[in-house]
């Protein structure tokens, strides 16, 4: 009988992925740029737009029984299938290095004694050796350290909200100063780093929903886990921007919490980043059916930690772009192929268009001051309404 994971497992483990660093930095950024009272409601949309599609792809996997990349091959082919896998292999091996130089920098700021390299090279270590147990093997492990975590940021929270007795009225007047010196972010830019973290999981979503035992209620409550716990670590930066800091670092600092601030930092780094090993194992499986996709996760995590030491970060929020730019449209095309009920035989170099024109559009948008709907729904507009079109020049094309 085949292993199945539970709602409750699924809900952890998606909590746990919107637990990290750079969702706190992205809540900075928004929270230093931006005035108080307008960052709200492109924050909720964006994440809650992040979330349904989230579900959408995650749907997918759940109930075809494949991994993300796998699902692909109705809609873009063989072919395309292992082009999106390649491409996903390589940006979650750059991913998980971001996510590993912000936690290893951050706790750096920490303790200064510690050396940043080798605090990458020791999460690379517990993060190859978490894929190599698996997930199945260390659920219970992994709700235990998810309880911690969550009550270490629950402290955190409440220190920087009641900071000096003045909570986010702070950020009113930190943000006062730095606007005047700064071009304010405007709805739709704040809309698109909102909605650019969830978006980051699209390709990487169906490799945990596709062994649940409930598809719809796993796969909601996976979505729904990400958003809360990605807007509660938005909250978090937005109250450290509030306070005049500019890193996670020198907050945990002036929270006084000590060891658990290495905990928080330590955690949070790991169990996200266990996560993309592990499906950037699933992907090179996807590729060539023969790999192990534990050893392929172990050795992502150790390449990973030496791309981070050799200074990803200063590409950080160009890499998010790209990443959106890529995977956003390709879940378009795959969401309205499959909900739609739509005959995909010969159609994948159509679908293949329509993920390309949603691509370049994100690419010219991108450059852009500020563009009505942002660079993502924008493209994924287009690729969604490509797909469908092609329905009808697919029947136009048929022989009568």
């Amino acid at each position: 009988m085949e292993n199945r994971t539970g709602i409750l497992t699924n809900g952890i483990i998606w909590f746990g992925v919107a637990i990290s660093v750079s969702e706190i930095e992205a809540g900075i950024q928004i929270g230093s740029l931006s005035s108080l009272n307008s960052l709200w409601l492109p924050l909720i949309l964006g994440h809650v737009l992040g979330g349904i599609m989230l579900f959408l792809v995650g749907y997918i996997g759940a109930k075809l029984r494949m991994n993300a990349m796998e699902t692909t091959t109705s809609s873009f082919g063989r072919y395309g299938s292992k082009f999106f896998a390649a491409l996903n292999v390589m940006q979650l091996v750059a991913w998980i290095a971001v996510l590993n130089a912000q936690g290893a920098s951050a706790l750096a700021g920490l303790d200064p004694q510690i050396s940043f390299p080798l605090i990458c090279m020791l999460f690379a270590i517990f993060i190859a050796l978490w894929v190599y147990v698996g997930l199945q093997r260390s659920s219970k492990v992994t709700a235990v350290v998810m309880v911690i975590l969550t009550l270490l940021l629950v402290v955190l929270t409440a220190r920087l909200f009641g900071f000096n007795g003045s909570g986010m009225m702070s950020a009113v007047n930190a943000n006062s100063g730095v606007l005047a010196n700064s071009k304010a972010l405007d709805f739709w830019n704040i809309f698109e780093i909102s909605i650019a973290m969830p978006i980051s999981w699209l390709p990487v979503i169906s490799d945990y929903t596709k062994d649940v035992k409930k598809p719809i209620n796993a796969t909601a409550v996976s979505a729904i886990a990400y958003t809360i716990a990605s807007l509660w670590m938005y909250f978090i930066g937005i109250e450290i921007a509030g306070m005049g800091l500019n890193n996670v670092a020198d907050a945990i600092l002036l929270a006084n919490l000590g060891i658990p601030g290495v905990i928080i930092m330590v955690l949070s780094t790991v169990t996200t980043n266990f996560l993309a090993a592990n499906s950037a194992g699933e992907s090179a499986k996807a590729i060539f059916h023969k790999l192990n996709p534990k050893i392929v996760g172990a050795f992502v995590s150790f390449l990973s930690a030496v791309i981070a030491i050799l200074g990803i970060m200063n590409h950080y929020i160009s890499f998010l772009y790209l990443i959106a730019s890529v995977f956003a449209p390709m879940a378009a095309v795959l969401s309205v192929s499959f909900y739609l009920n739509m005959d995909t035989d010969g159609v994948s170099k159509w679908n293949m268009f329509a993920w390309f024109a949603g691509f370049i559009i994100y690419q010219l948008a991108a450059y852009q001051d500020s563009v009505f709907l942002g660079p993502t729904l924008l493209a994924i507009l287009v690729s969604a309404s490509i797909t469908y079109v092609g329905k009808y020049v697919k029947k136009g094309a048929e022989p009568s």
